[in-house]
C-alpha cells in the first residue's frame, strides 16, 4: 500500500481496494478474462468431435461427457500462466468467481440423463449448460463478449441440432470450439484494457 492509498495487485496499481471496481479488475487480470478457459475446453470439445469419427457415438458421447475433467486442470494451468497473479484473499468476488468457474459441474445430471435417453443429444445439451454458464460473465468480467457467446452457443447448438438432427454430434462440438476460441482473444483484449484503465484510475 502505498503513500496515497493505492493497492498493487496483480502487476498492476489499482485505486480504491475492496471496491467493486476494484474486485473485478482484479478478478479479470487474475483471471485473464477467462481466456484460458475458453482455449482449454475449447481444445477438449475439438477433440472430441475429431474423435467421433472413429468410435461409436455412445464412447464418444461418454468423452463429450467427461471432457472437463481433462479441461478444468489445464485451463488452471494455463491462467496460471497467462494471468497477472492470483487473487488476493481480500477479494469479495473471489468465491463467487470460483463457484461460476465450477458451475457446470452441478448440471452433469441433465447431461447425464441425455445420454440415458439418447447419446447424440449430450452437445446440445453440452451447449445449453455453457450457454447459461457464460451469461453471468458479462457482469464479472465487463464485456458484452460473454452475452454474445452465451446466445450464439445455446441458440447455434440448437438450430444445428434441429437441422442436421442424427448427424449433429460432431458440428456441435465443433461450432461450440470455434464459438471458444474466436472469443478467448476479445475477453484477453478486454481484460487487458480494464487492468489498464484500474491502473490509471484516479483515486478517491
Amino acid at each position: 500500500m502505498g503513500e496515497d492509498g493505492a493497492r498493487f495487485t496483480c502487476g498492476v496499481c489499482i485505486e480504491k481496494p475492496d471496491s467493486l471496481e476494484w474486485a473485478r479488475a482484479e478478478v479479470s487480470a487474475s483471471s485473464v478474462g477467462g481466456a484460458p478457459f475458453l482455449l482449454a475446453f475449447g481444445s477438449t470439445l475439438f477433440a472430441t468431435g475429431v474423435a467421433s469419427y472413429s468410435v461409436p457415438v455412445r464412447t464418444a458421447a461418454l468423452i463429450a461427457l467427461f471432457q472437463g475433467s481433462v479441461a478444468l486442470p489445464a485451463a488452471f494451468w494455463l491462467e496460471r500462466r497467462m494471468g497477472a497473479g492470483p487473487m488476493s484473499g481480500r477479494n469479495p468476488l473471489r468465491a463467487l468467481s470460483i463457484q461460476l468457474a465450477m458451475s457446470q459441474i452441478v448440471a452433469l445430471p441433465a447431461v447425464i440423463i441425455a445420454f440415458s435417453i439418447e447419446p447424440r443429444l449430450v452437445p446440445a445439451t453440452l451447449a445449453a449448460i455453457a450457454g447459461g454458464h457464460f451469461l453471468p460473465y458479462a457482469w464479472l468480467q465487463r464485456t458484452r463478449v460473454y452475452t454474445i457467446l452465451a446466445v450464439a452457443i445455446s441458440i447455434g447448438a440448437f438450430a444445428i441440432q434441429v437441422a442436421l438432427r442424427s448427424a449433429a454430434f460432431p458440428w456441435i462440438l465443433f461450432y461450440m470450439s470455434a464459438c471458444y476460441w474466436i472469443a478467448a482473444p476479445l475477453v484477453q483484449r478486454n481484460a487487458k484494457q480494464l487492468s489498464h484503465a484500474a491502473a490509471v484510475m484516479p483515486g478517491s
